[in-house]
C-alpha cells in the first residue's frame, strides 16, 4: 500500500514538474521577441485565426503559424481578434501581436479639405485619397465644411461627406444664430453664399470682415457686387473659382452667377468657406466703403468713393509695371 502511494505520488511530481515546464516554456514563447526588424503597417481582415496567422507569417510579423494559433485559442478569454489596419511593433512578441489584434487603435488616416475649395476640387482630394472606400457621392458647393477629417481604413468615402455636410449645417446654424442683427441677409443660406465670395476674394484673415462690409454696403445700396471669383466659377465649368486669366467678353457674359452683369448674391456658393469667412460675414466690419481692390502685395485697397477707387486701381496698374 506504501508502495502504491509513493509511485503515485512520484508520478504525480513528474507530472507537476511536466506541466511547470510547459508553462514556462509556453510563457517564453508567448514572451520571446517575434521577426519583425522594424514596426510595420499589416491590414489585417476578417478572417479566422489560421487566415490571420497566414497573413501575418506573410508580413513577417510572426515566426509560427502554429504558435501563433495556440496563443489565440489559450488566450481567447481576452476577446475577439479584430480586423483593420494595424501597426505592429519591432520584434512584437506573440504577446504584444495579441495586444495589438485586441486592444490596439486602427491606424489613423487624415484628409484635408482646405477652405475656398469646390466641388470638383474636393472631389479629386477625396478620389485621390488613400486608405478609403467606394465613390464619392455628389454634394452640393458649398456643402461640406472645409476642416481635416481623421478616419480609418476602408471608411466609406461617404462618409466624410456626411460629417462634413453636419459640420457645416452645425456652424452654420451657430454662426447665423449669433450674427449681427442689422446685417441685410435674410436667411443662413444667403449668409453661406455670401461668405463662398469673400473667403475667394482674400486669403488674409484681417481682410475678410472689411470686404465682407463692402458687400454688404452694395447690396444695401443696391450696387451690383462685381467680384470676379463668380465669373471664374462660371468660365472653369464650376471647377474652380480663380480669377487668374478672366477674359473682358466673359465678364461681359450674362449668367446667374456673373455679378457684373446681375444685381444681388448669385444662386449659389461658389466654394465651401472656412469659419473665418462665415463670421467675416456675419460680423462685418463698421465701414462705409464700396470698393476694393488688389493693393499689390497680396492685399487690397479700399475706398468709400469711384474716384478714390479709381486712384487705387492706378496705383495698382503702375505697380504691377
Amino acid at each position: 500500500m506504501f508502495r502504491r502511494l509513493l509511485m503515485a505520488l512520484v508520478v504525480l511530481v513528474l507530472l507537476a514538474t511536466a506541466a511547470v515546464g510547459t508553462l514556462l516554456f509556453g510563457f517564453k514563447a508567448y514572451n520571446k521577441p517575434g521577426p519583425l526588424e522594424a514596426s510595420k503597417v499589416v491590414i489585417v481582415p476578417h478572417g479566422t485565426p489560421s487566415e490571420v496567422a497566414d497573413l501575418l507569417a506573410q508580413a513577417g510579423v510572426i515566426a509560427s503559424k502554429t504558435g501563433f494559433r495556440i496563443a489565440v485559442s489559450a488566450s481567447h478569454s481576452s476577446g475577439l481578434l479584430k480586423s483593420g489596419e494595424f501597426t505592429f511593433p519591432e520584434h512584437a512578441s506573440l504577446m504584444a501581436v495579441m495586444s495589438v489584434l485586441r486592444n490596439g487603435r486602427p491606424v489613423q488616416h487624415k484628409v484635408t479639405l482646405p477652405e475656398g475649395l469646390t466641388v470638383y476640387q474636393m472631389t479629386n482630394i477625396l478620389t485621390r485619397a488613400a486608405a478609403f472606400d467606394g465613390d464619392v457621392p455628389h454634394f452640393a458647393e458649398g456643402e461640406i465644411f472645409p476642416d481635416t477629417y481623421n478616419y480609418t481604413y476602408g471608411t466609406p468615402r461617404a462618409q466624410i461627406i456626411e460629417r462634413g455636410r453636419a459640420e457645416m449645417d452645425h456652424t452654420l446654424a451657430r454662426v447665423w444664430d449669433a450674427r449681427d442683427p442689422t446685417i441685410l441677409l435674410t436667411s443662413p443660406r444667403q449668409l453661406l453664399i455670401l461668405a463662398s465670395l469673400v473667403e475667394r476674394e482674400t486669403s488674409r484673415p484681417e481682410e475678410r470682415p472689411h470686404v465682407a462690409a463692402v458687400y454688404l454696403n452694395r447690396l444695401k445700396a443696391n450696387m451690383r457686387l462685381q467680384s470676379d471669383p463668380t465669373v471664374a466659377y462660371v468660365a472653369s465649368g464650376g471647377q474652380t473659382n480663380s480669377e487668374r486669366g478672366i477674359t473682358r467678353a466673359q465678364l461681359e457674359t450674362a449668367n446667374p452667377y456673373n455679378t457684373y452683369m446681375v444685381n444681388g448674391l448669385p444662386p449659389g456658393p461658389i466654394a465651401s468657406p472656412g469659419l473665418a469667412s462665415l463670421l467675416a460675414v456675419a460680423h462685418p466690419l463698421a465701414s462705409d466703403d464700396l470698393y476694393f481692390v488688389a493693393d499689390g502685395e497680396g492685399g487690397h485697397a479700399f475706398a468709400k468713393t469711384l474716384d478714390e477707387h479709381n486712384k487705387n486701381v492706378a496705383k495698382y496698374r503702375a505697380a504691377l509695371k
